[in-house]
């Protein structure tokens, strides 16, 4: 499992001119789910969005508290494309990402995981699979790459 965490002052999704989910201050996250992911990668993923250290403490000293200790929001946005392999030509390939029926539901028991493990009153998202605008003004700006599978990855290289 793949996100784009982005810190934000506010965040947004719109489908056909209504807005579906927004949040003040906190962080708008992306996510890309593979073919190949479990309940371990959609727990690391839920675990790093929450505990990521991107926000300053009381004293002003940066990457002190994440968006839980700060009792922030976070907007979730399904995001196939963060699978697209781009090596060949210029069209993306998307074989990597998990086909819609299924990936529906693990995306939904991510936000649902999140919402055990924090607020889910917190917790927005946007509208699976339809065609979304994301607003965003990203404060810093901080955007992290997160991978469940990083390290899988690196062993494979070596």
């Amino acid at each position: 499992m793949r996100a784009v965490l982005q810190r934000v002052a506010q965040a947004s999704v719109t489908v056909g001119g209504r807005v579906v989910g927004e949040i003040g201050p906190g962080v708008c996250v992306l996510v890309g789910i593979s073919s190949e992911d479990t309940a371990e990668d959609m727990e690391y993923i839920a675990r790093k969005v929450l505990g990521m250290r991107v926000f300053e403490d009381d004293a002003g000293a940066m990457w002190k508290k994440s968006v839980q200790e700060c009792g922030l929001e976070v907007l979730c946005v399904s995001q196939f494309t963060l699978y697209g392999k781009t090596t060949k030509g210029t069209k993306p390939d998307f074989h990597q990402a998990m086909k819609s029926a299924e990936s529906r539901g693990v995306f939904d028991a991510l936000v649902a995981r999140m919402g055990q493990l924090y607020d889910p009153s917190r917790i927005a998202t946007g509208e699976f699979g339809a065609m979304m605008q994301v607003a965003l003004v990203n404060d810093g700006p901080v955007t992290l790459q997160l991978d469940s599978r990083k390290f899988s990855y690196d062993a494979a290289a070596k």
